[in-house]
């Protein structure tokens, strides 16, 4: 499964974290340093597995909360037309 961000999305860099921005449709997303971090790993190949293990590399008891963080991140930006499967 490889994550992309679709043509009419546009990522911006902020001081804590990241906005997406559609400019199909004018909406926004903030996301904050976790979720950022999460995204950009998604984007480089990462597995949403691979991403919770080392979100949570720190803090291993916390595992299965970040896998459901990430799913829950992939499913929420999928549904908001802000990341497509390719």
């Amino acid at each position: 499964m490889t994550l992309a961000l679709p043509r009419e999305v546009i990522l911006t860099e902020t001081e804590s974290g990241v906005v997406l921005l559609n400019e199909k449709d004018g909406r926004f997303w903030r996301l904050n340093g976790s979720g950022a971090t999460a995204l950009r790993m998604l984007l480089e190949g990462s597995t949403p597995q691979q991403t919770a293990e080392r979100l949570s590399s720190a803090a291993p008891e916390f595992l299965e909360r970040a896998t459901a963080d990430v799913r829950g991140l992939i499913d929420a930006l999928r549904t908001a037309g802000l990341l497509v499967t390719r």
